[in-house]
């Protein structure tokens, strides 16, 4: 199929209503990113009916799984911002090229980790210094779960195949569909019902991989398709040097942010174990799941304003990058506002929907406080991020994030020696109030000088 045939499956974003473009870009990406979302917070709510416990070895195993996902946002990120500067240049072909590229990195990673986690389970799950019993559970999950590596690697690269191509609706409906899915054999499978024996928490992992692959198949379904978005591209190709070049340098610094995130979190999770034993796991894992709504819906618009960044700034279009941040903030922030609100005031109540143990759902709610003074920075951060990944300068959130992510564990450390567990989440706090400030001050001055060069 022809380039010029392929057009229809592009979004423009250089002409055109600003705000009509990122709200119809944004809204299929944050409702993805719930869905992506609702696996994790349905299996907790399934699982936290066998106890606390078991929601700690699958919380546990939950952060394994979110590096993983930090890890595999290499490829996603490259995929949206190369294919998105290409389409804004009106080079159709070097995006086609860019994809396939991105595809073939996203199936070494995920072999190489599916390998490395069904083999060596408790050299990971030994890391949070959790009890016997409850390492075995957490073992017994990450051998099962480990099947859905390669899928997340893949799912998350063809999203961003697409989301540089304007058609964040497909990934929507998409991992809508896995979601259904996973919604019914939760309980099916956790519980037992009918023939369908009772596996624990092991079940809950095996819904999960059962749904990733379905999402999967419907993705290589569509990109095959003769009207596919870029033509039925190769998925696995030799790389070559200089696209492999500009992929690394669009995708290893977010990767490498993310990666660094989520085994810091890994680390304070270590230290909630210390200080707060199995309820203070329960509370990060399961109160992160939930923060998950600030984070997901930021990080819905900040994708969106990513793309719709990539496209502008390459077309020498600068000014309606800046409205476009403008627009992005003033949402996020009446949304951080409400969100934050909820957190303080109703945190256990909201706590208590996912775990019905009260000594489990005081302690979240507690997370919830906290955390809930520092959401609307949360979303200044991870906006302004959006932002810097557009015009393609993705080192700044990188070493903002990883600065102040590494502050967080000798701070959590000295806080929780005279505050308990709840020093952890001060340190969560303090930092995110920090990386929301600088970031947004780097970014005005950064915009400053694109400003000047275009003048």
């Amino acid at each position: 199929m022809s380039y010029n045939n392929q057009h229809s499956q592009y979004r423009d974003f250089t002409t055109g209503s600003i705000s009509a473009q990122l709200t119809k870009l944004a809204l299929p990406l944050m409702a993805t990113s719930f869905v992506q979302m609702a696996y994790s917070l349905i299996d907790l709510a399934w699982v936290g009916r066998l106890g606390s416990e078991s929601v700690a070895a699958v919380g546990a195993m939950g952060m394994l799984v979110w590096m993983l996902h930090s890890i595999a946002l290499f490829s996603k990120i490259s995929a949206e911002v190369s294919i998105g500067q290409s389409i804004g240049i009106k080079r159709f072909d070097k995006a086609s090229i860019y994809a396939s590229h991105t595809t073939t990195i996203a199936i070494i990673l995920g072999v190489l980790f599916f390998i490395v986690f069904l083999t060596q389970p408790y050299l990971f799950v030994a890391f949070f210094k959790l009890s016997p019993a409850i390492s075995l559970e957490a073992a017994n999950y990450l051998r099962i779960i480990s099947f859905s590596i390669p899928m997340i690697f893949l799912i998350l690269n063809f999203s961003g195949i697409y989301v540089g191509s304007g058609r964040s609706d497909i990934p929507f409906y998409y991992n809508v569909t896995g979601l259904i899915l996973n919604i019914v054999l939760d309980p099916l499978l956790i519980f037992g019902l009918g023939p369908f024996p009772a596996l624990g928490s092991q079940g809950a992992a095996l819904a999960t991989c059962i749904s990733q692959l379905v999402v999967l198949v419907l993705f290589i379904w569509h990109l095959k398709k003769r009207k596919g978005v870029f033509g039925d591209f190769p998925f696995f190709i030799v790389l070559k040097s200089s696209y492999t070049k500009k992929i690394f340098k669009l995708g290893f610094p977010v990767a490498a942010m993310n990666i660094f995130f989520s085994f810091i979190n890994m680390n304070l999770v270590r230290i909630a174990s210390i200080h707060g034993g199995h309820l203070g796991v329960t509370s990060q894992t399961t109160g992160g799941q939930i923060e998950g709504i600030t984070w997901n819906t930021t990080q819905g618009f900040a994708t969106a304003l990513g793309s719709f960044v990539a496209q502008n700034y390459s077309a020498g279009r600068m000014d309606r990058a800046k409205k476009a941040f403008a627009f992005t903030l003033k949402i996020m922030l009446s949304v951080g506002i409400i969100i934050s609100a909820s957190f303080i005031l109703y945190g256990a109540n909201i706590f208590s929907i996912f775990i019905p143990e009260r000594d489990a759902y005081m302690a979240g709610g507690d997370y919830l406080f906290v955390l809930g003074i520092s959401q609307i920075f949360m979303m200044l951060e991870l906006t302004t991020q959006g932002m810097f990944n557009g015009i393609g300068k993705t080192n700044p959130p990188a070493i903002i994030s990883m600065t102040f992510n590494a502050v967080r564990i000798p701070l959590a450390m000295f806080l929780a020696s005279s505050m308990g567990v709840n020093g952890v989440w001060w340190a969560i706090t303090i930092t995110t109030i920090f990386k929301g400030t600088i970031l947004t001050l780097w970014f005005h001055l950064t915009q400053k000088k694109i400003t000047n060069k275009t003048q």
